[in-house]
């Protein structure tokens, strides 16, 4: 239950907006019934209650990971949520909702015709042109029809109130409508941050929405096959604006994420490769618009869709959802015929009102246009990324000219529509509740019947009063919508759904990802102990170098030459350069921070956080925690080593340490034991093999005299974080012999090389699920090589060295040896269980549409 603030302030009120409707008093200067309580709960917990709660939003929003993507920046922000809700009463919503349900079947019938019969052009309703001029009509598609009545799957609307109160859509979306999930995460956030004041308004649950969604995709899968059908989400990849929606969204239905590059089209079929085989593919739930999504017969240049797919859709071997052509939903042009286009298939125009429209292609129209363009918001017929929205009344004189030549010149694509200047809701900004200009985009999914609105939706919030473009890409922020039950619904239905879905027959089958997923999480676990194994290398490093005793040069630069060894960022120490050896300050800064430097620390974590996000849909919440940690040490390193290595510089480096241990500690204690968790382990001990290998041949493979030796040996003990182990061991050799015992064939040491050997082994057995030809594979057999090696290797004839070359040559070879064992067995994995199946691209780019 929130607790109120210590501090209250007698004048926290929201203040009357005079200028436009406001969401609380409406066109009164009375505060609305259902905003009381919200207000009130707020005015008890103050500001600094208020400010506690953005706060904890916030750092509950980056836990999970919820970001916004910049189109523009390709920067990740986390993404913004107002502390205040939007309310709505369940009477007005029930009006709303009507013209929802009516507008979506709508839009189901303009769908079915213009790739039908193609009534509303024969009879006149709209003109061929609005169809046949836009891009998001493919002709290719003409004639596929999804099983049952609904061709439209989701559909989604955005409104704005206007001055006398009523909801008029400003815009549709429908090839592959976002926001759901980011819904959904806010309400998630909101009902953490505010449970009281949740809990006591009644609001109706979003869960329905998402479960008829679920119904509905298997139950298309079903047409299919009723033998495991299987459902994919199909995503651009994590450089798209919403990919944290894609991610988050696959693992709340519960089905796998999938890139273009993870299917292929085979024997007339969509198949999905998944780990030693192929999974047919019954029905696509898309994330990519229309073009993309086949480069054989839409976009050419598309490496987001699937060769031949269109094909096997025409077949009706594969549904996807929503079908595609439906990008010519989205036409603005629409909006103008629409009460025409009601009138012809349900004999009456439509309940829920679009804004006015104008088309330039409509001669009348334009004339208007021309006239009025101050008054006005000019939009491109067919949005695509990079466009916006021109508000006429934003532009001098000279820009109105230009922008009415363009107009003049394509008059086909443009629309004009008249500003409908958005209502104020309560949003916290500067420690007060002050007006903002909202845009609600709400939700409908097909059920088997009729559709289904989500209640409520996503509110975009403009940061600022004089706000007009309320988009992400302007900096609008978010707030959860509450549809509040009325009194009877409050007695009469539960907190929770009181019969959960579990369809029986259309089950999920079997846990299979692609093959890329598991790609991603082999290459996690090594980046994860590859950067671990650098940065414990240079914290002892500093250790060393800052340490009172004085180091001879020889000793100083083995060290600095181990250190590029190790972190394979050459040339770097392993040059003869006095200069460098005597002041090795910006090399080794250089090792940590260059990210633009195979092998430093930075490059090295900035590719595991790339992994982490294309396998974002498997990795659970407290995994993506500790990444965001990651990604906050690391913004902190750089500043506390820009005053150079003078101040214990090993320090800075202890709490990435810290953080990659505790995901090592989550892999190993948290993730369930299925092929994710295998092959991510097998990633961490083939490169924890490598690493132990090459810091043994770096550095104990030369021969110092004996205090030195003793010192090296004990600096690499410490890097292994095994000095106090050898330390307390019985001193019955000498410590060479010792040290390489502990570190290279001591199984019970479980950062020695044997020990990662042997877990590898064990990996690739479990692997083996049937039984393959005679004899072993061939990465068995470089394991069996290594492990027969170590084992079969004497500690006297290791440390043996000879006196003229000063270096031990049988440790040496067996290093080399093994370090070339391992580096194929790492190859050998990638071949066999990641690179089934080669991405297919066109030689000949071929835009025939954009030219003309």
């Amino acid at each position: 239950m929130e607790t109120p603030s210590v501090k209250m302030l007698e004048t926290f009120d929201y203040p009357h907006s005079d200028d436009r409707y406001d969401e609380v008093y409406g066109n009164q200067s009375i505060m609305n019934d259902h905003w009381q309580h919200l207000l009130n709960g707020l005015k008890t917990l103050g500001v600094q209650g208020i400010q506690e709660r953005h706060l904890k939003a916030e750092r509950i929003l980056r836990d999970d990971g919820a970001t916004y993507n910049s189109s523009s920046t390709q920067l990740s922000t986390t993404w913004q949520l107002d502390p205040v809700p939007v309310l709505l009463g369940s009477e007005e919503w029930s009006v709303i909702e009507d013209g929802l349900l009516e507008r979506s079947e709508l839009f189901n019938l303009i769908l079915k015709d213009l790739y039908g019969e193609r009534e509303l052009i024969r009879h006149g309703v709209i003109p061929p042109e609005l169809v046949f001029s836009h891009p998001g009509f493919l002709r290719a598609c003409h004639g596929v029809v999804l099983p049952g009545e609904h061709q439209l799957i989701l559909h989604a609307a955005d409104m704005v109130r206007d001055a006398d109160g009523n909801m008029q859509v400003i815009s549709d979306r429908t090839q592959a409508p976002s926001g759901a999930g980011y819904a959904l995460e806010n309400r998630t956030v909101m009902s953490r941050v505010l449970p009281s004041l949740f809990r006591d308004s009644h609001v109706h649950r979003l869960s329905l929405f998402f479960q008829t969604l679920r119904i509905k995709l298997n139950n298309l899968a079903r047409h299919i096959t009723t033998d495991q059908p299987r459902v994919v989400i199909l995503t651009p990849g994590s450089y798209s604006e919403t990919y944290f929606e894609h991610a988050y969204l696959a693992n709340y239905l519960g089905y796998p994420l999938v890139q273009g590059s993870d299917l292929r089209v085979s024997n007339g079929y969509l198949w999905m490769k998944s780990l030693g085989e192929m999974e047919r593919v019954d029905v696509v739930l898309r994330r990519i618009d229309d073009v993309f999504a086949d480069p054989v017969e839409l976009r050419s240049d598309s490496s987001l869709g699937v060769p031949g797919l269109l094909e096997v859709v025409r077949s009706g071997k594969v549904i996807i959802a929503n079908p595609l052509g439906s990008g010519i939903l989205e036409n603005p042009v629409l909006l103008r015929y629409l009460p025409d286009i009601g009138m012809h298939f349900l004999g009456r125009k439509p309940q829920l009102a679009s804004v006015k429209t104008y088309w330039c292609g409509d001669p009348q129209d334009l004339t208007y246009v021309l006239d009025n363009i101050k008054n006005l918001v000019i939009k491109p017929h067919f949005h695509k990324s990079g466009t916006q929205s021109i508000f006429g009344s934003r532009l001098d004189e000279k820009q109105q000219l230009a922008l009415q030549h363009q107009l003049k010149t394509s008059p086909l694509s443009f629309v004009a529509q008249e500003y409908v200047r958005p209502s104020t809701t309560p949003t916290w900004s500067g420690n007060e509740l002050v007006p903002r200009p909202t845009v609600l985009r709400s939700f409908s999914v097909a059920s088997e019947s009729a559709y289904r609105i989500m209640p409520g939706g996503l509110t975009r919030v403009g940061n600022s009063a004089t706000s007009v473009s309320l988009s992400n890409q302007q900096g609008a922020f978010s707030k959860d919508t509450w549809i509040l039950a009325s009194e009877t619904e409050k007695q009469s239905k539960p907190l929770r759904v009181a019969q959960p879905w579990t369809p029986p027959a259309t089950k999920q089958p079997r846990a299979v990802f692609p093959c890329r997923v598991v790609e991603n999480l082999f290459w996690m676990g090594r980046y994860a102990e590859r950067a671990e194994s650098a940065l414990r290398l240079l914290r002892t490093v500093f250790v060393q170098f800052n340490s009172t005793y004085h180091m001879p040069d020889q000793t100083r630069q083995l060290l600095l030459r181990t250190v590029t060894q190790v972190t394979t960022t050459y040339p770097g120490f392993t040059g003869v350069d006095p200069e460098l050896f005597a002041e090795p300050e910006s090399e080794l800064l250089a090792v940590i921070l260059d990210t633009e430097r195979n092998g430093s620390v930075c490059s090295n974590l900035n590719a595991l956080i790339t992994c982490s996000d294309q396998a974002r849909d498997l990795l659970s919440a407290d995994t993506q925690r500790v990444i965001n940690d990651l990604r906050d040490e690391m913004a902190a390193l750089t500043g506390e080593l820009q005053a150079g290595l003078n101040a214990a510089p090993e320090e800075a480096l202890d709490p990435l340490v810290t953080t990659l241990l505790a995901l090592a500690g989550l892999w190993q204690e948290s993730m369930v034991r299925g092929l994710g968790w295998r092959f991510m382990d097998m990633g961490r001990r083939v490169e924890k093999a490598i690493q132990a290998v090459r810091l043994l041949r770096s550095a104990l493979v030369q021969v110092l005299p004996e205090d030195e030796q003793l010192r090296v040996l004990e600096a690499v003990l410490l890097s292994s974080e095994t000095l106090i182990t050898f330390r307390r061991r019985d001193n019955y050799d000498s410590d060479m012999e010792r040290g390489l015992e502990l570190l290279l064939n001591d199984s019970s040491n479980p950062r020695s090389v044997f020990y990662q050997v042997e877990l590898l082994r064990q990996h690739l057995s479990e692997l083996r699920s049937t039984a393959h030809g005679p004899g072993l594979e061939k990465e068995d057999r470089y394991l069996l090589e290594a492990s027969s090696v170590i084992q079969l290797s004497t500690l006297e004839e290791l440390v043996m060295h000879d006196d003229n070359q000063a270096i031990r040559g049988g440790l040496d070879q067996l290093l080399g040896r093994l370090e070339h064992l391992l580096q194929e067995t790492s190859s050998q994995i990638s071949s066999k269980y990641f690179d089934q199946v080669k991405v297919h691209q066109q030689f000949v780019r071929a835009n025939w549409d954009e030219e003309l």
